[in-house]
Order: structure tokens, then sequence, then C-alpha cells
């Protein structure tokens, strides 16, 4: 369903839906799924257990998923906002009660069949109640500066929360989301100037209350910090990460070394070969060339989705789905940044091709959000403070 220019409902039939669906994002989604099933059938030694097949049914279902999502009028992913957001939160809280352990931290809730991360959900949950609320605002308000400081509570609050399990990765993603979110809505430009003054003071605090009785991150944060200015400071500590990969994407050169036939990661030299580091075994396997094609494959879905938000009008819309690609943006930008060495090291996946359920899911579900913005976002609909 959508609105008339008077406001009044139309109703959109399933086959209109279908037909105003923008088919060329979920082939180009099904594309680098294929490429991440193909490599961790690779990185398993050829065989489909235990990662590749536990990936293709995730997809499958979040595949289906995304395309329910979509059919779903936007206005009522608008009424869902805030308790989406309450719910992801609750997760979060539940984490410190009832989580799991892994890779020294508490991130997941073990459900059985799949382990849930709800940092990763909040990630969208952010995204959709900052939306909403500043498609609720006039457009003549939104620079007021007490409107900074409900979506700035939003932000910290989740923030804080993944901060203590520890997730630092998810936690600059959250608020590099949210951040977005607020500087694409028109809030003040001081703001953001202030904003980029106060991350580059915290950033000089960061470095150098490492090894002080004032340090402000864990010991092995800080480790990961001294190792990206130095790898071989500690090659075989917490240099090892990205000393291994520097030396699997440097081993693929041009054309890489040929599929299921990368030493690094057939020898289990390279760590985290199915999740964080996967890229590293594309480029050593494919070369320059493979990790060019899976980036421009990147590119293509996010200036699609980015095309698509020109043609939304009202601003719910347009933010959910500029919100997404940036999200999806970050995902893909810090992985490669990371395992190639030029960012630090902190445990973000490459958007569907690495192995993990609660990150296909929730990144599948966004783009649902997206393609129901665009199949919906045609004609405006009333704001809360119109009605």
């Amino acid at each position: 369903m959508s609105m008339s220019l008077s406001g009044a409902p139309v109703q959109l039939g399933l086959g209109r839906k279908l037909l105003r669906l923008n088919w060329a994002l979920p082939i180009l989604l099904a594309i680098v799924s294929l490429v991440g099933f193909a490599m961790l059938y690779s990185v398993a030694g050829g065989d489909f257990d235990p990662w590749a097949r536990a990936q293709i049914i995730r997809f499958t279902v979040g595949f289906l998923g995304m395309f329910i999502v979509a059919m779903i009028d936007i206005r009522l992913w608008y009424k869902a906002a805030w308790p989406f957001y309450i719910f992801a939160f609750a997760l979060l809280i539940a984490v410190e009660f009832v989580g799991t352990k892994g890779m020294g931290a508490v991130r997941w809730i073990d459900l059985g069949p799949i382990k849930l991360q709800p940092s990763e959900l909040m990630k969208i949950a952010l995204v959709v109640v900052l939306a909403r609320y500043y498609h609720d605002q006039r457009p003549d308000r939104v620079k007021n500066i007490f409107l900074l400081f409900p979506p700035l509570l939003l932000i910290a609050l989740p923030a804080a929360l993944v901060i203590k399990q520890p997730d630092l990765g998810t936690a600059v993603l959250l608020c590099a989301g949210g951040v977005a979110i607020m500087f694409m809505a028109g809030a003040s430009l001081w703001f953001f100037g202030l904003l980029v003054v106060g991350a580059g003071v915290l950033i000089y605090a960061i470095f150098g209350s490492c090894g002080q009785d004032w340090q402000i991150l864990k010991d092995y944060q800080c480790r990961r910090l001294t190792t990206f200015l130095d790898p071989a400071s500690d090659p075989q500590g917490a240099g090892y990460h990205i000393t291994q990969s520097k030396i699997a994407f440097g081993s693929g050169g041009y054309s890489g070394m040929g599929y299921t036939q990368g030493p690094q990661s057939r020898l289990d030299f390279l760590p985290e070969k199915h999740t964080d580091f996967i890229f590293t075994t594309l480029g050593e396997e494919f070369g320059l060339i493979g990790a060019l094609t899976l980036l421009c494959l990147y590119m293509v879905i996010l200036f699609i989705g980015l095309m698509a938000t020109l043609r939304i009008k009202h601003t719910f819309g347009r933010l959910v789905a500029t919100g997404v690609c940036f999200t999806f943006f970050c995902y893909f930008a810090i992985n490669m940044a990371m395992v190639m060495g030029l960012a630090p090291v902190v445990g973000v996946p490459l958007p569907l091709v690495s192995y993990g359920g609660t990150s296909m899911l929730v990144i599948l579900f966004a783009f649902g959000l997206l393609l129901s913005a665009q199949v919906h976002g045609r004609v405006p609909f009333k704001k809360r403070t119109d009605a």
C-alpha cells in the first residue's frame, strides 16, 4: 500500500509491487553470496562442511525473507521503528546475563540452530529509529541544537553496551551509521565540525593512554593499535594476523594461485580465514583481478541502492535506504582496509562473504527494507506531526 497525492490509501497488488522491485539489487546480492559460498568451500579444503552448507541454508532463508520484507508497506516499518529498537536494545542487555562467550568476548545469545549477535541487529534498528525520528521533525527544526540530544542518546546507549562486550569494531559502526543518518537528515554542520574535533582528541587520547595507568582500551585492543602502526613489532603475537594476511595477498599477485590452491589458507597459516580474513583468501587464490571484481560488485550494489533513494519521496524511506547503503559500505570498506593493513584489526565481517548467520540475515533484512522503501516510496505519506 502507498498513499495517493491527496493522502488517500492506494492499494498495491503483489504484481505491481514485483514490477516496481529493482531486480538488479537481489541478483547482485545473490552473486556476491555465491562468491562467499565458493570461498567457504575453498577454506574448508574443498568441502561444503562445516561452513558453506550452513551458509547456503542461511542465505536461502534470508533471501526469501528479504522479498517478504520488501513487499510489506514501508509505513508498517515506520510504525514498528520504536518497538524494533527497544527489542534490539533488550537483546543487547540480555547478552550481559545469558550471553555465550567466544574468542574472549560475550557477544552472542545461543538459540540452538543459530547464535544470535544482537549488536548486528542493532545496526539496522538504529537506522530505522533515527529515520523515524527525523521524519517526524519539521524541516525548519532539524538544525535545532536541542534536537541533537535524543538521537545522540539513541546512539550512545547501545554503543556503550557493545563496547562493554567488548566489540570495538561494531561500536564504531553503530556510531558511524547513526551520525551518518543525522548528517543526511540535515543536522547542523557546527555539530559535525565539533564532532570531528572531538573524535581527533579522543583518538589522540586513546593512543596516548596505551600503557598508562589511565588506559582507555583493553590490553589486547592497544596491542592491535600498536601492531597496526608497526606489525613487525610483534609478528608472532598481536601482529600475526595482519602479517600473514599481507603474505597471502602478496603471494596472490595479479591473477592468483588458483581456486583452492592458496597455501596460507590451506595450511592454516591464515587465522580466521572463514570469517574476518576471508577476503585475504580470495586475494591469494584469485589475485588482484579477483579482489577488484568483488570490490566492483560491492560498488555497483552501493550505486544501485543510492540511486533508488532518489526516487523515494518521503524522508523516512530516504533515510532508511541511505542508512542501509552507508552501513553496507562501512562493512566492506572497513573489512578490506583491515585485512590489507590499512586499518586496525577490529573484527568486522565481509558482507555476504564471511561466515556468520546473524550478519548475513541482518544484511538481507536491511536490503529488504531498502527495497520496501523503493517499491512504496513514490509518493509521500503523512508525518506524525501532520496527523
